[in-house]
C-alpha cells in the first residue's frame, strides 16, 4: 500500500485530554517517524507536532480522531511524494 509522509500540527488547550491523545498516538505508533512537542506557558498551551509515514486512510483516522478530543485541535500537511 502507498505512503505519505505527513505533519499533524496539533494545538492542546486542555490537559484533561492529553492521555487520550497519547492513547491515539500510541495506537498508530509504528507510522509515526518523529514527535515534538513545545510547551507555551504564557498561553497555556502545548504544540505538537508529528510526522508520520503511512497511507492517507490512516492518516485522516489519526487526525479525525484526535479533531475530536475536547480542546484539541489539528490540521494535517501532506507531503507530494
Amino acid at each position: 500500500m502507498e505512503t505519505r509522509v505527513s505533519i499533524i500540527g496539533i494545538i492542546v488547550e486542555n490537559t484533561e485530554s492529553v492521555k487520550n491523545l497519547n492513547d491515539i498516538l500510541h495506537e498508530y505508533g509504528k507510522y509515526i517517524i518523529g514527535r515534538m512537542g513545545i510547551p507555551y506557558q504564557k498561553k497555556n498551551v502545548s504544540i505538537i507536532s508529528i510526522a508520520l509515514d503511512a497511507p492517507i486512510d490512516v492518516i485522516n483516522t489519526v487526525s479525525g480522531k484526535i479533531g475530536m478530543l475536547d480542546g484539541i485541535s489539528s490540521k494535517v500537511v501532506y507531503s507530494k511524494v
